[in-house]
């Protein structure tokens, strides 16, 4: 029996996309709002027995949650045989900890949400801080795709004598994995962030390098601050102006205005976040992590947490 797709609102092509990687069949199905904004389910497509995947990235994660939730209830009424998850986007990552008396710790109950309700899940590069893994947040079998080797083969083809600028340690992970997988020369600059929009970027010895062109790495352009910031320290320190990359673009407010009008040469983002910067794809790797991972049918309890 073939698995099924159900692509929530917003996700068709990410639903087209896992149903050819896993010769599946996208779901007709019905998923809108009442008048007074409760949500409305209806699947259409034969559900009993079935695996079955909701493509659904969770940018605007209070918006989508609700319907998300409502759907995985409706296909395990409906008998479903498993039900997983592909989130490109994974939200409430950022707050992983307690950091003043009295905070919610986000990103914990975020985790038994999602695991109470999918079987599986499969995400792109999550925005992993203070936890090794996510087995610390999930219960559930989770795969972690990374987006290294598409953002490594997109400066390739595109970019002349990189060089890639991490704008905070945090953002580190992600820089070196994009100058292994190829072979770029890599640098790191410091962060003291003193809010949510009030950050500060410096450090790191960029003597020599002016010459090559800098492409700024992150995981997540979300304020777009951090990024901004590092965007002026290059500038000051007479680099040509840089090729900004993220792997998740949210784009909060003026984030896009600003950094364009910062005299950016280029901004980029995967295509986790539907966005018209999207110029990676990452889509094919999604996929073949979803093909292996249905791969193993009948042996959910064996899965452990991997990276492809």
């Amino acid at each position: 029996m073939k698995p099924l797709v159900i692509a929530m609102p917003g996700e068709t092509e990410l639903g087209q996309a896992l149903a050819r990687s896993v010769d599946g069949d996208l779901a007709d199905r019905e998923i809108r709002s009442f008048p007074d904004g409760e949500s409305y389910i209806r699947i259409d497509s034969p559900v009993e027995g079935r695996e079955v995947i909701v493509a659904c990235s969770l940018d605007e994660p209070n918006q989508k949650a609700m319907p998300l939730l409502y759907v995985a209830d409706t296909v395990r009424d409906l008998r479903a045989a498993r039900i997983g998850l592909v989130s490109p986007y994974l939200a409430y990552m950022r707050q992983d900890a307690r950091f003043r008396p009295g905070e919610g710790v986000t990103s914990h109950y975020f985790g038994r949400l999602l695991s109470g309700v999918f079987d599986w899940m499969i995400t792109v590069d999550p925005h992993l801080h203070r936890h090794s893994g996510l087995d610390d947040i999930y219960s559930i079998p989770t795969r972690i795709v990374e987006a290294a080797r598409p953002i490594a083969r997109w400066i390739a083809e595109r970019v002349d004598d990189p060089l890639l600028v991490g704008p905070d340690e945090e953002s580190a992970q992600w820089v070196h994995a994009v100058a292994e997988a190829g072979s770029f020369p890599s640098i790191i600059l410091e962060k003291i962030r003193h809010g949510d929009y009030d950050v500060e970027v410096g450090g790191s010895d960029l003597g020599g390098r002016v010459n090559q062109q800098p492409v700024l790495i992150d995981d997540i352009i979300s304020t777009g601050r951090t990024m901004l910031e590092a965007v002026r320290h290059l500038s000051e320190l007479q680099f040509r102006p840089p090729i900004c990359v993220g792997i998740h673009g949210l784009f909060v407010e003026d984030a896009r205005a600003q950094l364009e009008g910062a005299g950016i040469a280029e901004l980029v983002t995967c295509n986790t976040v539907a966005h018209d910067t999207n110029d990676i794809d990452i889509r094919p790797e999604v996929g073949r992590a979803a093909a292996e991972l249905l791969g193993r049918q009948g042996r959910a309890s064996q899965m452990s947490s991997g990276v492809v």
